[in-house]
């Protein structure tokens, strides 16, 4: 009898932003360089399998968003001698720019938009990144966007256009990621409603992380799209029933994923809208089983695999240094990977 061989689809991706998340302000932890992490991700092995490439944070010190075309090159190359390929990268949207802001930050942020789908392209015309999106956000608090929830929507979705026109010149597709602190973005509901807005499917559609979309079914920051009820204790029943219904409306929009890890917990303080933090792959406090939900992303209503998403990538923003530079860290990240792949995955 023959043995039918291991999925090897979608490929299995490491994101290199944890090194710069959260790290290199006064107070905080170094910068992990791009160097570090590409050697921590090149070095995890589970079972002879490895991970197939990175997906990258355009900005420094990985890489600069003004990046030269022999820069460019170079970044692929260096990534390339890892074994590895480039899948998503993600544009800088926050420092000088809004989708929602004044005339001069809504052209910031269409200019970063511009430059990283340049950069994306370049590495896509070097034969080193076959597949991936440009992930973008909308760079505007909850509390902002709340004042003229409908009006504000519109913006977004204009500016979210302009980035659409420019990716699709070049090639590119953007992904608005789904987390609670962007405003337009920070529902499950509004994140629908502004990609409706934006009326491009084919080039601007969702970004769906595990650990940012679970905190979709509990409301924060928009407790009128609360999926589960307010007496809700991780029942089994009632986290499966809203995990049906938030990914049902959002899997059609959704062109990127993320296999994460999160508690529940969200961190916010003053005027910063709440966010929710990663968790380790295996932290006991996780309320996700990683290989079995991201099932809900990966299969369509029928429990058929979508085929939609060619690499899955992992991402852990803000662990401690002292656990990122632990090899186990990254072997367990990509075993759970494998374990998604080999559950929703499939063979070519």
């Amino acid at each position: 009898m023959s043995t039918i061989a291991a999925n090897n689809f979608p490929k299995l991706h490491n994101a290199m932003w944890p090194g710069l998340v959260g790290k290199g302000s006064p107070g905080a932890e170094p910068c992990l360089d791009l160097d570090t992490m590409l050697d921590l991700t090149a070095k995890a092995e589970v079972n002879g399998v490895k991970f197939d490439g990175v997906d990258i944070f355009l900005y420094n010190p990985h890489v600069d968003i003004d990046i030269s075309d022999d820069g460019i090159k170079a970044l692929a190359e260096k990534i390339t001698k890892k074994g590895f390929t480039v899948g998503s990268v993600v544009a800088p949207v926050w420092f000088d720019g809004s989708a929602m802001g004044d005339e001069t930050k809504r052209a910031n942020w269409v200019s970063v938009v511009r430059k990283a789908c340049r950069i994306a392209q370049k590495l896509r015309e070097l034969g080193v990144r076959p597949h991936g999106v440009v992930r973008i956000d909308s760079a505007a608090s909850v509390h902002d966007w709340a004042a003229n929830p409908k009006a504000n929507t519109k913006l977004i979705a204009k500016t979210f256009r302009e980035g659409g026109k420019a990716a699709k010149d070049l090639g590119e597709r953007l992904a608005a990621e789904g987390e609670i602190c962007w405003g337009g973005m920070h529902s499950w509901k509004a994140m629908i409603r502004t990609l409706e807005e934006v009326a491009m499917p084919k080039v601007v559609g969702f970004q769906a992380d595990m650990a940012h979309t679970l905190l979709y079914t509990l409301g924060y920051n928009a407790p009128g799209d609360r999926i589960v009820p307010k007496s809700f204790h991780w029942e089994p029943e009632a986290f499966h029933k809203a995990m049906k219904k938030m990914t049902a409306a959002l899997r059609p929009w959704t062109i990127d994923f993320h296999v994460a890890q999160n508690d529940g917990t969200v961190k916010g303080s003053g005027s910063h809208d709440k966010t929710g933090k990663h968790c380790p792959v295996n932290d006991p406090n996780g309320k996700l089983n990683v290989p079995r939900d991201a099932g809900y992303w990966l299969r369509d209503d029928k429990g058929k695999v979508t085929r939609k998403t060619r690499h899955i990538c992992w991402d852990g923003c803000m662990f401690p240094n002292e656990t990122m530079l632990k090899q186990e860290t990254w072997n367990n990240v990509l075993a759970a990977m494998l374990q998604v792949r080999e559950n929703h995955g499939w063979r070519e």
